[in-house]
């Protein structure tokens, strides 16, 4: 062990005797005179994490202008054993070196990316230079084909770096994702990225997973992983129009060069493999051909892995427009999404979106959509983030003149009986909503005033001549055959019911919301000179729009806090039909007292107000 921590500290001395003047020099001998060789391993000593960014740097290009014009003569590892019996023995042993040399460069250089440094306008940096040396690498080491080894190596790295990638990959999308083959082969090695880390962890349930209940039990790195993979595969641009000259263009050059292809087929490219012997093999409209492909089967293998809550909230919000609408075959996201769709909470509110798109534009058949649609139906939602989204979709939802009678009823129904308890903000929307279902659907018009019922089972003209059939009668008024806890609509009977909690909201305490209710009342009666209420413009309500839109309106009649005339009665008869409110006699309130108290009560009067 003595002798091993002696040749370290050796070589930390021997480092720390270089300056960027000393490195400056080194890197002007090799490149004068191959007789200076020796000083290639020396600059790349330099090329590590832990130097210093000038040191880095210096290093750097004197390497990247050594091995840029070497690397079409360079063997690979494939074929070294073809290419020794080919050349000379010892040009072969110093080429076979050199690439030994460049592998460790690009290993290095990797690791760079990877690895944070302490200051972050150095690591910004260097981090600029090392990618764009690692990306000039990637464009001619493969005898002027993408080299998709390298590129796979250094995806993998930022995959599993342990630091923040965000910078790392926001400069790739910058400066490399306009080229249409960096995207391709992007998307294949995420596509297997993603594949691998599923298979390390067989055992994990998907549909206990995606509701990121079970998220608490991946580890921390699984879970960091997943993370990269989304940031990175979200900012691949998605497939473009083939016509586009602007989208094809090309990062590598093989389609300009007539140069054989070099045998060095990689594990990323397999499916290139029947056409190896295709100068335009890689061409931009081949790859054009499949960039759809290849996005489909990215994205399909990522939504496949045990996401994070936070990942799957975000996937959910923006699948319907960033990855839905470029997908080979969109409806292969069905079981993502009805497992999502039947989560419950707001993971459904953000899969409602995507599911109505495979539904409407795809053909894609959901018997439980409505069933699933009505259980979401509760107050909380009024709260939610994308509650305004939701709001607009399940009015289209319930636009259909299909719809059954009793299904428009449920839906309406539990909106009226779901004004009792949101903020005035959701009592406009629902207002809205409920105003659109009952002009689409006239047969649930009788919703809108019920007289009562009489008594069932016995003839009109017998129960209206008894006095058992008056009795129930009033005992029966008031009462709401709605079941609001029956998750199933079907069982709901709102068809029995009616909307009287609408009539609530005339004498809301907001008074938009009681204006809005006062202002659609007619509605229904002059159909030919009303049309529909926009939905939208109600969703995204809340306090601060409530009150900016009362500050700014002018008042033309202040309310005041007083009667016209006096009233006579606390309430008045219609106010509450079916019940009945009368005085107790002062004897039988005052039972039990002493005979004094009872004379002063009968001389003080026969009735008492009842505290």
């Amino acid at each position: 062990m003595a002798p091993n921590k002696t040749k370290k500290n050796k070589n930390k001395k021997k480092k720390g005797r270089y300056g960027v003047a000393e490195l400056k020099t080194l890197g002007n001998d090799l490149l004068s005179s191959a007789s200076n060789i020796n000083n290639l391993p020396l600059l790349l000593k330099f090329v590590t994490p832990s130097s210093p960014p000038h040191h880095l740097l210096e290093s750097l290009l004197s390497l990247h202008s050594f091995f840029l014009p070497l690397l079409p003569t360079l063997p690979s590892s494939s074929r070294a054993s073809d290419a020794k019996g080919a050349q000379d023995q010892s040009q072969f042993i110093y080429n076979t070196w050199l690439r030994s040399k460049f592998d460790e460069l690009v290993k290095s250089l990797v690791e760079v990316l990877s690895s944070p440094r302490q200051q972050q306008e150095e690591e910004e940096a260097v981090k600029e230079v090392v990618l764009d040396t690692l990306m000039e690498f990637v464009k001619v080491a493969n005898g002027g084909r993408f080299h998709s080894a390298i590129y796979h190596r250094f995806l993998h790295s930022i995959v599993h770096s342990e630091s923040s990638v965000e910078f790392l990959v926001d400069l790739l999308a910058a400066k490399y994702f306009k080229y249409i083959d960096v995207r391709y082969f992007t998307l294949i090695s995420l596509k297997k990225l993603a594949t691998t880390l599923e298979g390390k962890d067989p055992s994990d349930d998907k549909s206990e997973n995606a509701d990121g209940a079970d998220a608490s039990q991946l580890s921390s790195s699984t879970e960091r992983v997943i993370h990269n993979i989304y940031y990175t595969i979200s900012r691949v641009p998605p497939p473009g129009n083939s016509d586009n000259t602007s989208d094809l263009e090309m990062w590598s050059r093989s389609e300009n060069e007539n140069k054989q292809p070099s045998g060095d087929v990689n594990a990323d490219d397999k499916q290139l493999k029947p056409d190896k012997h295709d100068n335009n093999v890689l061409s931009a409209a081949k790859i054009a051909k499949k960039m759809k492909l290849k996005f489909t089967q990215a994205w399909l293998s990522f939504l496949r892995l045990p996401l994070p809550l936070d990942v799957y909230k975000e996937v959910l919000v923006n699948l319907h427009q960033a990855v839905i609408p470029h997908l080979s075959n969109p409806v292969m996201l069905c079981d993502f999404l009805t497992r999502s769709y039947d989560i419950g909470g707001v993971v459904s509110v953000m899969a409602l979106s995507s599911l109505f798109i495979l539904m409407t534009q795809h053909g894609l058949e959901y018997p439980n959509f409505y069933e699933k649609l009505y259980v979401l139906l509760a107050p909380s939602i009024f709260m939610a983030k994308h509650r305004a989204r939701f709001f607009q979709l399940l009015d289209s939802c319930l636009k259909s003149p299909l719809l059954p009678a009793y299904l428009a009823a449920s839906f309406a129904k539990k909106m009226s009986r779901l004004l009792l308890s949101v903020p005035p903000a959701g009592a406009l929307v629902i207002t809205a909503l409920i105003h659109n279902i009952l002009r689409r659907h006239p047969s649930i018009n009788c919703l809108v005033h019920r007289e009562d019922e009489v008594v069932e089972g016995k003839d009109e003209a017998t129960a209206a001549n008894s006095e058992d059939a008056k009795v129930s009668a009033s005992q029966k008024s008031g009462i709401d055959h709605f079941n609001y806890g029956e998750p199933n609509p079907k069982k709901s009977n709102a068809m029995r019911s009616s909307l009287w909690e609408i009539n609530t909201i005339l004498q809301h305490y907001c008074p938009p919301v009681s204006r809005f209710a006062l202002s659609l009342e007619n509605d229904l009666t002059v159909r030919a000179k009303t049309s529909e209420v926009n939905v939208g413009d109600f969703s995204s309500g809340s306090y601060a729009t409530i009150i900016g839109a009362e500050m700014s309106r002018r008042v033309k009649q202040v309310p005041l806090a007083f009667h016209k005339s006096t009233p006579s009665t606390l309430f008045s008869d219609t106010d509450f039909p079916g019940w009945t409110f009368y005085y107790k006699e002062t004897s039988e309130i005052t039972h039990g007292s002493d005979e004094s108290a009872d004379k002063d009560d009968q001389n003080s009067g026969k009735r008492q107000r009842v505290e």
